[in-house]
């Protein structure tokens, strides 16, 4: 009899910490179409299929709600997964877990990354790496009435056509403003920054045609008929595969009327296959994170960005554009002997180019990459990386956690001037106009202009805000009269853009209060020191 038939029924609780408020979170922009959370648990809800069929299952995603008595008293075992940003509130779970005498076990990335870090002292489990080889070794042990342990594949990556599909009925999906799918896991490239080949490797694996598609039916018969990102970290890792998937994605989104839009990762070199690209828009592709990270060529070669050298970032972006796939991007401040002025090169070209969503943040050495073992070698990183201090409030927020190539305060104020030129609403809300006209251009003639449900609540808002109270109004009416008449399929386009902005106005101040507090912390032993 298989392991997992003969474990005895459990009640498991499946809980997923809470975020802090991040560049991604988008908080003020889903109040304004009613939903809490912008993506699910994809990993968790991927546990709880690899879990006996037989068991119990309730999960909780506290973004939404905490668990309450109730819950606590149900259950025989909690499951979590982690981010290093949730790490507070998992060890806090951890913590609650511990005094309702419920045994814990722990995962994702967080875990994985650092699992000696002292907020996971408090679990009686450790699940690591990918939970495809690992889950199945967890389950042997509690079989065998073992009460702890930790349970890792030793390097081996399993192969994703044996993982299943995901439990999204377990799901509130009425909360979340997507949902979220997985075709590939790995990237090719080797990025000295990047924790994504540590957890996945440089051999980006991917499920089959079918397998995907057999997660779009159990979507679409659970009734969800939205967006659905595709949280690939790098989706054209594995071109050849996704070549085969895009021609089957295409027929089974015309069978079924186009129920879903897609926004995805991708490295740059996208730009280099337009047939590619024709295919991902044509599947109903609409956005595309590309990581930028600089426009400084001497930074992308030392980071060892070397994909992002080989042609123009600017042509790049422009191309993707002209192809109908509106580019988000991620810019970062504080390489190594990155030049003054970096804040203001990315904003340049961000305005050239016109990327409606840049995010800017500063570096850090997450645990275990390349830049993380550099930075250690040569004695530079801070106090307290080795146990994953440093990332409670998100890392676009945070002062680098190790010490740069020139001042730390140089780096914070460039980063606060970028942010606040890029999301200015006079100047957000032209950029975005520009893009949504280039990608007006590209996209099929067509469409009638109705919005989908999901904006309407916060239309009436947005209408107050940037049409009547602002300094906006003069730009808004023009700019939106002009894209209903251009092209109206845009239009939800653009207007989804500038409730993304009211978030990111309120994330701009979030910011500048905690950079500015650290930057005081960070200077207070040395001004001590010069008085004593």
């Amino acid at each position: 009899m298989p392991v997992a038939e003969a474990i005895r029924s459990m009640q498991v609780l499946l809980l997923y910490p809470r975020f802090p408020p991040t560049f991604w979170s988008f908080d003020t922009a889903l109040e304004l179409i009613g939903r809490r959370v912008l993506l699910p648990p994809l990993g968790l809800i991927t546990v709880a299929a690899l879990l006996p069929s037989h068991w119990q299952l309730r999960l909780i995603d506290t973004n939404i709600r905490e668990p309450g008595p109730d819950d606590w008293a149900w259950a025989d075992l909690v499951i979590a997964s982690a981010m290093l940003v949730q790490k507070s509130h998992l060890a806090e779970l951890i913590s609650t877990a511990g005094d309702h005498c419920v045994p814990v076990a722990v995962g994702g990335p967080f875990p994985t990354s650092t699992p000696e870090a002292p907020e996971l002292a408090g679990a009686d489990f450790l699940i690591l790496d990918e939970g495809e080889l690992t889950i199945p070794r967890f389950l042997a042990a509690l079989q065998r009435g073992e009460r702890c342990g930790c349970f890792r594949s030793d390097g081996v990556r399993p192969d994703l056509t044996s993982s299943p599909v995901p439990r999204f009925d377990l799901l509130d999906h009425d909360a979340y403003a997507m949902l979220s799918v997985q075709f590939s896991r790995g990237c090719p490239f080797q990025c000295e920054f990047c924790d994504i080949i540590v957890l996945y490797g440089r051999t980006p694996r991917t499920k089959t045609p079918a397998q995907l598609l057999a997660e779009l039916n159990v979507l679409w018969r659970l009734g969800w008929r939205r967006d659905l990102f595709l949280v690939d970290d790098n989706f054209i890792g594995n071109k050849r595969n996704v070549r085969r998937l895009l021609p089957e994605l295409l027929a089974w989104q015309q069978r079924h009327g186009f129920p879903f839009r897609f926004v995805t990762e991708a490295s740059v070199d996208l730009a280099a296959d337009p047939e590619l690209m024709d295919l991902m828009a044509a599947c109903g592709f609409r956005r595309v994170f590309l990581g930028i990270e600089t426009p400084d060529q001497a930074s992308l070669t030392a980071a060892a960005k070397h994909q992002n050298t080989r042609t123009s970032l600017a042509d790049a972006v422009a191309t993707i554009t002209d192809h109908g796939l509106e580019v988000m991007a991620g810019f970062i401040l504080g390489f190594d002997h990155e030049e003054p002025g970096a804040g203001d090169r990315i904003v340049t070209f961000v305005e050239q180019t016109g990327i409606p969503l840049a995010m800017v943040g500063i570096l850090q050495a997450l645990p275990n990459t390349a830049l993380w073992h550099r930075l250690q070698r040569e004695g530079r990183l801070l106090a307290g990386v080795a146990g994953g201090e440093g990332f409670d409030e998100g890392v676009q927020t945070h002062i680098l956690n190790f010490r740069p190539t020139r001042s730390i305060e140089a780096i914070a104020v460039e980063f606060l001037e970028a942010f606040q030129r890029l999301y200015d609403p006079c100047t957000f809300l032209q950029r975005a106009h520009r893009t949504c006209r280039r990608l007006a251009a590209a996209r099929r003639p067509g469409g009638s202009g109705r919005l989908r449900p999901r904006l309407l609540p916060g239309l009436l808002t947005l209408f107050w805000r940037r049409g009547l109270r602002d300094d906006t109004r003069s730009l808004f009416w023009p700019a939106l009269l002009d894209l209903m008449r251009r092209q109206p399929a845009v239009v939800e386009d653009f207007l989804w853009m500038l409730m993304v902005q009211e978030h990111l106005q309120a994330y701009g101040a979030l910011s500048r209060r905690q950079i500015t507090a650290q930057l005081a912390l960070a200077a207070a032993p040395r001004t001590t020191a010069a008085a004593g």
